[in-house]
């Protein structure tokens, strides 16, 4: 059975926690549209991801529309 462990000090504490920092997160550019997007991310814009089209954005456009009209 599990027993209580020795106190943590304050100096351990802060000596952990030194690696929950949050990094910034990186920005390209779509080779498209010029937009920023994420790496590894199809462009939110243009709908492509390695030069090929693999979302629909007309119809993505399409129901926000609709969506806006109710």
């Amino acid at each position: 059975m599990g027993l209580p462990g020795h106190r943590r000090t304050s100096s351990h504490k802060r000596r952990r926690a030194a690696h929950f920092a949050l990094s910034a997160t990186t920005i390209n550019s779509c080779p498209k549209c010029e937009k920023p997007i994420r790496p590894h991310r199809a462009c939110g814009f243009c709908g492509t991801y390695k030069g090929r089209e693999v979302l629909s954005v007309s119809r993505k456009t399409a129901r926000t529309a609709k969506r806006g009209k109710k």
